[in-house]
């Protein structure tokens, strides 16, 4: 877990000294990061300049360096990498209201949507029907670098018990985590199977345990299950080498859990949530997106063998229950901190799976 900190920044310590701030951008031309020194921006109404505590890599980022038919497009090149981030207010942009310079916040990615109309409030700020919506890191620059522009209609000040370093990872991971459960709609004692024990995975396991739900935790990578564990997970499975998990599934939960929620981005993790579902009672919750379509059986869907339930990475409109719920259940990120220059090294640890929670880098 992240160190804990009562850090209070002063308004005047937290100004830029100089007009420019060294971000981490991705190029489109060679595919590559670069550690640019670009000019630090100034908010517009309804913006906030945020001077960045922390920035924590999420597998969204990792894809820019990937094939995919999912639909990543990037607005500006280069664009500075990072969509999930924590922060100290430096300045308010006019029209801005409930916030103040020294003031911790965290916030999400959306920009230049309206907020208001029935698709960012009930949907997703990516079908906002102005149709201007951007995404902070893949849009136009988000956090990976030393000040950052946040929409204030999707930032909120952190509840005091939440360390400013350590709460980063809530803003995406810990949000659709969150959700992820919650959509389910699971009664206390009900069995949940976590599938992906990672980033987004370990956060949703202290969120299921919080919720009084029994959890499965299933993951091909060892480590990951060891973090299940430190979580609460009631059982863990490695898929891949435990040839009889299925079963033993079954066996445990009496015929199958109630809701398997996959947060990974693995169309075989996919294929294989159908056998451990209970037969006419459970749900298959769409969490994390592979690189390739999924492939369902029509019949099981028509036959009522399990319902499907698509849970977004959550907007400003369901982003605060799920930080007081984490402030008030005590439920940390494991994060490992990095320099701004290690980022290269933190993309490769994900990729190779050996990053175990969150990896974030930390601005002083």
């Amino acid at each position: 877990m992240g160190a804990t900190t009562t850090e209070i920044r002063t308004p005047e310590s937290l100004r830029p000294r100089k007009t420019t701030q060294r971000a981490q951008q991705f190029d489109q031309r060679d595919g590559k990061l670069h550690l640019n020194e670009i000019p630090i921006p100034s908010p517009k109404p309804n913006e906030l300049l945020v001077k960045m505590a922390c920035a924590s890599l999420c597998h969204s980022d990792v894809m820019m360096f990937e094939p995919n038919d999912q639909g990543l497009i990037l607005g500006q090149n280069p664009v500075t990498l990072g969509h999930e981030g924590t922060g100290f207010v430096v300045e308010a942009g006019s029209g801005t209201t409930g916030f103040q310079p020294g003031d911790k916040v965290g916030f999400l990615p959306a920009m230049d949507c309206c907020y208001e109309c029935y698709q960012c409030k009930n949907v997703h700020n990516l079908y906002c029907k102005t149709g201007k919506v951007n995404m902070a890191g893949f849009g136009c620059n988000g956090y990976f670098q030393e000040y950052a522009i946040v929409d204030a209609r999707a930032a909120m000040v952190l509840p005091e018990s939440l360390d400013v370093y350590a709460s980063a990872p809530l803003f995406c991971a810990g949000v659709t985590a969150f959700h992820g459960v919650e959509d389910a709609q699971l009664e206390p004692g009900q069995w949940a199977a976590i599938i992906g024990c990672g980033g987004l995975g370990h956060l949703a396991i202290a969120y299921a345990k919080a919720m009084g739900l029994k959890v499965i935790g299933i993951d091909v990578v060892d480590s990951q299950l060891e973090e299940a564990r430190d979580q609460g997970a009631d059982h863990v499975f490695n898929s891949m080498t435990d040839k009889d998990y299925v079963d033993k599934i079954k066996e445990i939960t009496g015929g199958g859990v109630d809701a398997a929620i996959n947060y990974t981005a693995s169309k075989k993790a996919y294929d294989g949530c159908p056998a451990i579902i209970r037969p006419g009672a459970g749900k298959l919750v769409v969490v994390g997106i592979p690189l390739q379509p999924l492939t369902l059986n029509a019949l099981d869907i028509a036959m009522g063998r399990f319902k499907i339930i698509g849970s977004n990475n959550g907007t400003n409109h369901n982003m605060r229950p799920c930080i007081e719920f984490s402030a008030k259940h005590e439920i940390k990120p494991h994060l490992t901190f990095f320099q701004l220059e290690e980022l290269p090294k933190m993309i490769e640890m994900m990729h190779e799976g050996k990053a175990r929670g969150r990896l974030g880098v930390r601005f002083d």
